[in-house]
């Protein structure tokens, strides 16, 4: 795994994402016998492109903790396994009902709503075979290592977590929701996920608790910083860079923070929690940090 930080953060992004596409290309086994429908359903979305944040997240924090990022590419791509299925599962008419993502026809658009929900559901179990398996690819990582990985990512993606915070994202509406309700839904919706790539690459590595804690500061401000820039760039942003639709926020009525305090006031508190995430990793914990603070930076500044 390449480890030169010297690198651009945009080339550095461009390489993980082309080494984790190849990972995702044969991450199911050939040899399983799968109904075609299912298995193009799933490679449709999961061999989509995308930024592919969230194993980068993992893969820095492994290099930040002074361990192989290597080692910590299971884990990275069971995170974009489940960060798939949620994609897949939001765009469904009973949820965004979107029509587009990565700028083609949603997965449910192409193969339906039943194939959607199952290659949804197969991508989300597929990342905890991925998680059971990594000592058996990698040595060095125990059995507690990747036992740890399980139960915090089945947190962190499920209902306390993830999946919780798309349930009351459902449940929010324009002129009801309050400020602290719309962070909890940001936190659990987008950061938690975040959280969990940045502790999983960590746990690879074997780092303390200090630094684990100091990972997950970072995580869950850069996470809603993220979230905010994406209410941000759904109201102002480049459709065809985005690759999606924009105002749908708007159309569909949802509470965002630019609804709720203005587009200055939610840059602004971008600029803020950018700035926290930084500190978190920066105060001495982490060996080698220098990587998530370029993705700290670039996440800011970015137009898609």
């Amino acid at each position: 795994m390449n480890n030169a930080r010297s690198e651009s953060i945009e080339a550095y992004l461009a390489y993980v994402a082309g080494r984790v596409a190849d990972e995702l290309g044969t991450i199911v086994p050939e040899a399983w016998d799968v109904p075609a429908p299912l298995r193009e359903s799933m490679a449709y979305s999961l061999l989509a492109g995308g930024k592919r944040l969230r194993p980068a997240f993992a893969l820095a924090a492994a290099e930040a903790a002074g361990g192989d990022p290597e080692e910590a590419l299971p884990a990275a791509c069971a995170v974009e396994l489940i960060h798939t299925y949620s994609l897949i599962h939001d765009d469904l008419p009973a949820m965004d009902d979107d029509d587009f993502r990565r700028g083609r026809p949603t997965n449910h658009k192409v193969f339906g709503e039943a194939m959607a929900i199952l290659a949804g559901d197969a991508l989300l179990t597929h990342a905890f075979h991925v998680l059971a398996t990594m000592p058996d690819r990698f040595p060095r990582v125990s059995a507690s290592a990747a036992l740890r990985i399980v139960k915090e990512l089945a947190a962190y993606a499920g209902a306390p977590g993830m999946v919780g915070g798309q349930a009351a994202d459902m449940l929010g509406e324009q002129g009801e929701t309050t400020l602290a309700q719309l962070e909890y839904i940001h936190l659990h919706k987008t950061s938690d996920l975040v959280v969990a790539s940045l502790r999983a690459g960590a746990i690879v590595a074997g780092a303390n608790e200090e630094q684990l804690e100091s990972l997950a500061v970072y995580g869950r401000s850069i996470g809603l910083a993220f979230q905010i820039q994406d209410d941000i760039l759904d109201l102002v942003g480049d459709a065809s860079k985005l690759g999606k639709s924009t105002q749908s926020d708007v159309a569909q009525g949802k509470v965002t923070y630019p609804y709720l305090v203005g587009l200055a006031a939610s840059k602004a508190k971008v600029e803020e929690l950018t700035a926290a995430g930084k500190s978190a990793v920066s105060g001495g914990a982490l060996p080698a940090p220098e990587r998530l603070l370029q993705m700290a930076d670039y996440l800011i500044t970015r137009e898609y």
